[in-house]
């Protein structure tokens, strides 16, 4: 009986292992896919960009000039910094208020439909941009970005964020 346990456990270690060593050449994959489509969408934002002015004042948005510019560029030059991997995780958590606010303004009934007809939110042109800025946001760019090189060059900081606020906090006091 233990043997079947360790036997199983070993296989059990030996398939996270390998699924870890997947994790970065998938995120690289998926910031490569869907960015480049992304930008494709920028790039043609900003191409004709006084259909998307016009388009953004039929749905009510505020300062449509404004916006417009700031989604076409971000969609545009925020996928190629998210493609190369530099300032990952910003960048990802614009583009998910850019999508979360596309949703709001031009695919309402998709958003209301999340539960009720899942395939009507899952098809809504936002949801797939939305989807892989969420896990860059959440699990970051991988190894193969800019960020983890400049990470690496950087070296890891003796203390974090939380004890240097920690610390300048009981100076204060």
């Amino acid at each position: 009986m233990n043997t079947i346990r360790k036997a199983i456990s070993r296989a059990y270690e030996l398939l996270v292992t390998g699924a870890n060593l997947l994790q970065s050449p998938l995120l690289l994959a998926l910031r490569l896919y869907f960015f480049w489509q992304l930008y494709l969408t920028g790039q043609g934002k900003l191409s004709h960009i006084g259909k998307i002015i016009h388009f953004f004042a039929s749905l009510g948005i505020p300062l449509p000039r404004v916006n417009a510019y700031f989604v076409g560029a971000l969609e545009c030059y925020g996928s190629i910094l998210l493609m190369v991997g530099l300032a990952s995780r910003p960048i990802a958590l614009m583009i998910v208020v850019s999508m979360s606010v596309a949703y709001v303004s031009a695919d309402f009934e998709a958003l209301t439909s999340i539960f009720s007809d899942p395939d009507k939110f899952v098809k809504a042109d936002p949801f797939t941009f939305l989807l892989a800025a969420l896990i860059v946001l959440v699990f970051g760019p991988g190894l193969f970005s800019i960020d983890a090189i400049l990470k690496r060059w950087l070296g890891p900081r003796s203390d974090s964020s939380a004890e240097r606020l920690s610390r300048q906090t009981d100076k204060e006091s």
